[in-house]
């Protein structure tokens, strides 16, 4: 449990912060301002988060100098978005089933920002900048 909140979280934390505040605007302003709809505002909000956040993330949280991890990194991001996104809209539709669209698809988004990111920290740690993991060391202990 030590290993999990160490300088890599806070810094990981640091660099979410910056990204959740860009991509919260995008998202809701696209919804809410443009009249996009949910799925293209929260993939908007994706987009152009995920861009920066493998930058900041790559160097500055996990110093990472690996090659290769830009597919693994785009592959996280898509698997993190359809699964928080996909659980987060349901869940929320039914517990506010009285509610009106809007305020809904609203709720929704901000339950997918929040699992998302779970989802992201763990997964950008263990998985895409992982120094231990490598899919060439995996593939030349099976030959």
């Amino acid at each position: 449990m030590k290993k999990l909140f160490d300088r890599t979280l806070w810094k990981f934390l640091l660099v979410g912060v910056v990204n959740t505040l860009a991509g919260s605007a995008i998202m809701f302003g696209c919804y809410n301002l443009l009249g996009l709809g949910y799925w293209a505002s929260s993939a908007a909000n994706y987009l152009c988060g995920s861009v920066l956040s493998y930058a900041l993330n790559k160097r500055f949280t996990f110093q990472s100098r690996e090659k290769g991890s830009l597919g693994r990194f785009a592959v996280h991001i898509l698997l993190c978005y359809l699964l928080a996104y996909g659980i987060a809209r349901p869940l929320t539709h039914w517990a506010l089933s009285g509610a009106d669209a809007a305020l809904r698809d609203n709720a929704a988004m901000l339950a997918g920002l929040v699992l998302f990111t779970v989802l992201n920290y763990a997964g950008q740690r263990w998985f895409v900048f992982s120094r231990s993991f490598s899919w060439k060391k995996k593939n030349q202990k099976e030959l």
